[in-house]
């Protein structure tokens, strides 16, 4: 099986609610960017997103934030994969600090977590 791991920081521009808060919305988009790698690497095909099994918005999202975005397949079809998903904040802005002071969090703290399956076209 396969795992992809992107890592992306959260620009204050997606800021959608109090205390820099993102909407789930962002981190679920950013486990469709991840899962195109895992069906290009897979089948050379950027692949489409049939369905979310379970979806746990586990802690907050925050702009300034640097995120690990994992996916890991578990099942392979004819034409589907199941993936596991995991969004781990790994580094965390501390404004109360500074303007630009941040910290390295160690552990992460697991902020959403998925289930969800792809689907390739038939090979030829």
């Amino acid at each position: 099986m396969i795992t992809v791991t992107h890592r992306r920081y959260v620009p204050y521009s997606h800021a959608h609610y109090g205390g820099n808060l993102v909407d789930g919305a962002y981190v679920v988009g950013l486990f469709g960017d991840v899962a195109t790698e895992v069906c290009i690497r897979m089948d050379g095909d950027e692949g489409l997103f049939a369905s979310y099994q379970d979806i746990q918005f586990r802690a907050p999202v925050r702009a300034g934030d640097i995120l690990d975005v994992e996916a890991r397949v578990v099942e392979v079809g004819n034409r589907s994969r199941q993936i596991e998903f995991e969004c781990r904040v790994v580094c965390r802005a501390k404004p109360h600090h500074g303007e630009s002071a941040a910290e390295v969090l160690d552990p992460p703290i697991v902020a959403t977590t998925a289930i969800g399956t792809v689907v390739v076209p038939p090979k030829p």
